[in-house]
């Protein structure tokens, strides 16, 4: 089916975008979608591989009901990234449209929103915003829920499908399209939707699944000799055989320390690849990952030397900056591969024409070595074959033997998908859900609770809720213990004032009951600190070094004993607990990047996660200390300014101005410029244009004249 088959039946500007994109036939699960009812608004369930056209399902849904029937569109993913591409992607084809993207701060309604015609979220985001009370919800024509698998995940499972439950009873008249490349009961999740579902294998660009050994690749119909030596590791013939055929590759490893060494190890081989053009277009990349940082720390050293090489590693331990940079010098074909943890099997959409998956085994704490299930694989395998770009894609399992081989086949290569599980039905994953439900006065019985929790995946799979029931009863219960929910007669629940701002707050309950606990006894910097870190929002700790093993004992002594608190009440490991606040002291008091890495064992990707998460729990101490009564806001508010910033408090004032962080601040402190009314002053101009140029001198200077 041509795209202009559709005349009549399709907005003129979703036709007209879809031309200028190069869509003029329709993919099969396109064309099934809309002999389904996809235009007569029926829900979806897509589910067929990656780049098979899912997308545009979704974009013609959505285009039509903004268009034709005046209603908005939301369209849902649990990757910012994610979010961040497909907001760009529909800004650049439908200029005319009012098109927002909501991911951050999750203690605002974002009243703003109300204005636009299509809304991008992340998952967290949206269900925050229905926290605070959404009052647009009867508005939404079309909701789009991406990476529906994802209801799987144990750690943003449970939020996804609450809020799609939420959304199913409070948008009933609203369009569901759910989207997928890996889930094995895609009819499942589409009776519990009530929605049609497409399932498809269709694929624009052939996917050839295989597993390597010695020097061959082994498919499933078939096997083919590699172009390398035989005595190398495996990853470095499959590199050899792609840059022969002039292609790229991303290898998928375990680890960091992994990708690294893997990027290090290839090093010289993606160097000899490289054009005179290409080096003096990696020698500006390189420069750009280098100095994402204040002060270059020693992985960004290793990955600026790796970039001029022609191969990066990618991993959560990047800043942004240095992620997107190595992305688009992917795109641009300036690097020949890629060495990468699992961070690019989701999200952006990076693909290359062979994909390895050299460890389909991983470490995980309490369980060890774990084997990587079928879905994830495949997830992986995704990211192979380039439209425009292929006419096939290879995606990858090293071997070690002839015995291994014919597991990984029969694991991975033939294996079918597995199904989709909900993750709900636990205590710990139900009490901030619950609390949020009665906060917002969505529901606050019993019965209603156990009633809308029926209506869940988790409901619909077990067809029973007398887990939920009791599960529930125990939630309210602990709430009420702790104060945040009350009961009236009759049993109905009510949300104390206390209770109400956790759930807006955006925090377990568990972490807020800390707090409120703790708050009394943070006498000072070290304490505050120690109760944010003491949560599970801040998990993964920082290592445990010397000093916080040493000093944990005598603070925990001095402090938690007097309190009365049970080391109990830590929820993993209060002596990293304790080893994360040192970290953030250690920042706060103007330590470098490099000096926290090395002394915390921490990357600067990990270290400005921790800072963003600790800048979120001290505002949220804030609120919880000023309902309380507990300490000084503005002490909190205090080291929240200077853990964000990462400075001692005499620079607080300095760091107020645009253009001004933390060494900034620090020089002209050095040199006497300790407040803004100091740049008033006739030596002023001097100082600080010989410090920081003309340019940047005037942005800082003009703001001192300012209000």
């Amino acid at each position: 089916m041509r795209i202009d088959d559709l005349n009549g039946r399709l907005p003129d500007e979703l036709r007209d975008a879809a031309k200028k994109n190069g869509i003029d036939e329709l993919t099969p699960p396109q064309e099934l979608a809309i002999a389904k009812g996809l235009l007569g608004g029926k829900g979806m369930v897509i589910a067929s591989p990656t780049a098979s056209g899912k997308t545009f399902v979704a974009e013609m849904a959505m285009i039509t009901s903004v268009i034709w029937h005046g209603k908005k569109a939301v369209y849902v993913a649990p990757m910012r990234a994610l979010v961040n591409e497909k907001y760009s992607d529909f800004k650049r084809d439908y200029p005319f449209l009012k098109i927002a993207m909501s991911v951050g701060d999750l203690d605002s309604l974002d009243l703003w929103l109300d204005k636009y015609d299509i809304i991008f979220a992340s998952t967290e985001k949206l269900d925050s915003l229905i926290r605070h009370g959404l009052p647009w919800l009867d508005s939404i024509g079309c909701v789009v829920l991406d990476e529906i698998h994802m209801i799987d995940d144990y750690g943003r499972g449970p939020t996804l499908e609450i809020l799609t439950a939420r959304l199913r009873r409070e948008c009933r008249n609203a369009q569901i399209i759910a989207l997928s490349a890996t889930i094995g009961n895609a009819k499942e999740i589409g009776a519990w939707l009530g929605s049609e579902v497409v399932e498809s294998n269709y694929r624009p660009v052939p996917l050839r699944k295989g597993v390597t050994l010695k020097n061959s690749i082994v498919y499933e119909n078939g096997e083919e000799r590699m172009h390398c030596d035989g005595n190398e590791l495996p990853e470095i013939k499959v590199a050899k055989d792609t840059f022969h055929r002039g292609k790229q590759l991303i290898i998928f490893y375990s680890t960091k320390r992994n990708t690294e060494a893997g990027a290090e190890r290839m090093r010289e081989i993606t160097a000899a690849l490289l054009s005179e053009g290409e080096k003096k277009e990696l020698e500006a990349v390189s420069e750009a990952v280098l100095h994402a940082l204040g002060k270059p720390t020693a992985q960004c050293e290793k990955l600026a030397r790796l970039v001029k090489d022609g191969i990066a590693f990618h991993h959560g331990g990047l800043v942004n900056r240095q992620r997107n940079a190595i992305e688009e010098a992917f795109k641009s074909n300036y690097l020949k591969a890629l060495c990468s943890t699992t961070t690019l099997a989701m999200g952006v959409n990076l693909p290359a024409h062979t994909v390895l998956v050299r460890d389909t085994s991983r470490y995980e704490a309490g369980e060890g070595s774990v084997k990587m299930g079928v879905n994830e694989v495949t997830q992986i395998f995704g990211r192979a074959g380039r439209p425009r770009y292929d006419t096939e894609g290879r995606a990858l399992i090293m071997a070690k033997n002839e015995g291994e081989l014919e597991d990984l086949m029969k694991r991975y290569i033939t294996a079918k998908l597995q199904p989709v599980v909900s993750k709900l039905g636990v205590l710990p994953t139900l009490r901030t859900h619950i609390l949020a439900f009665v906060a917002s006065g969505f529901l606050s019985r019993l019965d209603s609770i156990v009633g809308f929790l029926g209506e869940t995946f988790y409901g619909y799979e077990y067809g029973s809720t007398s887990e939920l029931k009791s599960i529930s009863r125990s939630v309210l219960e602990e709430l009420e213990e702790w104060k945040f929910v009350e009961e009236a007669e009759h049993g109905v629940y009510s949300a104390t004032k206390l209770g109400k701002r956790v759930s807006e707050l955006y925090i377990d309950p568990l972490s807020a009951k800390w707090m409120v606990d703790a708050l009394p006894e943070a006498k000072n910097e070290l304490g505050l600190l120690y109760t944010i870190t003491n949560t599970l929002e801040m998990r993964p700790y920082s290592r445990l070094t010397e000093e916080a093993e040493a000093g944990f004992a005598e603070y925990w002594s001095r402090i938690g004993a007097e309190a009365g608190y049970s080391e109990s009440l830590s929820y993993d490991d209060p002596e990293r607990a304790f080893s994360t606040a040192l970290m953030l002291r250690d920042w706060a008091n103007e330590a470098s990047e490099s000096e926290i890495v090395e002394k915390y064992a921490e990357t600067p990707g990990s270290l400005f996660t921790k800072l963003n998460n600790a800048d979120w729990l001290l505002y949220s101490c804030g609120e919880l200390a000023r309902i309380i009564k507990a300490g000084s806001s503005s002490r909190i508010l205090e080291l929240r300014v200077r853990v964000k910033y990462g400075i001692r408090k005499e620079l607080l004032d300095l760091v107020r101005l645009e253009q001004v962080g933390r060494v900034r601040a620090r020089m002209m402190y050095e040199r006497g410029i300790r407040k803004v009314a100091d740049l008033r002053e006739e030596r002023a101009r001097q100082i600080v244009e010989n410090l920081f140029g003309k340019e940047i001198g005037k942005v800082i200077l003009d703001q001192a004249w300012q209000g």
